[in-house]
């Protein structure tokens, strides 16, 4: 008796890398090499968390002028400040410009870009590009995070996240909504800050 065996098999023969903010928690990870966005009166905080999952310098790019500058203070509770480099180009195209030579660069293992409004598609078609390139270097996964303002929207990125505050009593909690992901459906979730740790946990009902 022959056995045949399917050559295809449903489970991907590959798992991309993955930035994870919470320990086994996947679902809320977010792929390596690819382009995101965040939006939300606290999306800087989504930043920071992502930010606090990797090593080396994360390069932070912002308008010169009329963009509220990070608190040095609230980036402590996640991160030495000293690992941020800040880009501020005067004009407004040139932010993802520099956003998009970074990535492709593979130069730092997160790119932030804090936009005053939303990119088009093909410009994140262009920075996912640069990112799978720079992805290839030595230096390892270069991902991309874009701040968006007001309900965020950008079209063609990878994951889209919204952030805003939660906080219960003197705990610090937020409530997390990924309203878009190309293998996933909307999801929320409530996110706290433990006690006397710099960790985060999802806080159950």
């Amino acid at each position: 008796m022959t056995i045949s065996h399917p050559l295809l098999a449903r489970r991907p023969a590959y798992t991309a890398p993955a930035l994870g903010f919470i320990p086994d928690e996947p679902e809320m990870a977010l792929v390596q090499g690819r382009v995101h966005e965040a939006s939300g009166p606290a999306r800087r905080s989504f930043a920071m968390w992502l930010a606090a999952q990797t090593e080396g310098p994360v390069l932070w790019i912002a308008p010169a002028l009329g963009q509220e500058k990070l608190n040095s203070d609230g980036v402590c509770a996640w991160i030495n400040p000293a690992r941020l480099i800040f880009v501020s180009p005067k004009r407004t195209e040139d932010l993802l410009w520099t956003m998009e030579e970074v990535l492709r660069s593979g130069a730092v293992a997160l790119s932030i870009a804090d936009l005053p409004a939303l990119p088009s598609l093909t410009q994140v078609r262009r920075m996912h590009l640069a990112a799978e390139t720079g992805s290839k270097s030595a230096t390892g996964s270069s991902s991309g995070l874009l701040l968006t303002p007001g309900q965020g929207g950008a079209a063609g990125v990878e994951t889209r996240w919204h952030l805003s505050p939660r906080h219960a009593g003197a705990r610090e909690c937020w409530r997390l909504e990924r309203r878009r992901a190309r293998a996933a459906p909307p999801k929320d979730w409530t996110v706290c800050k433990d006690t006397n740790a710099h960790k985060l946990s999802i806080k159950r009902s």
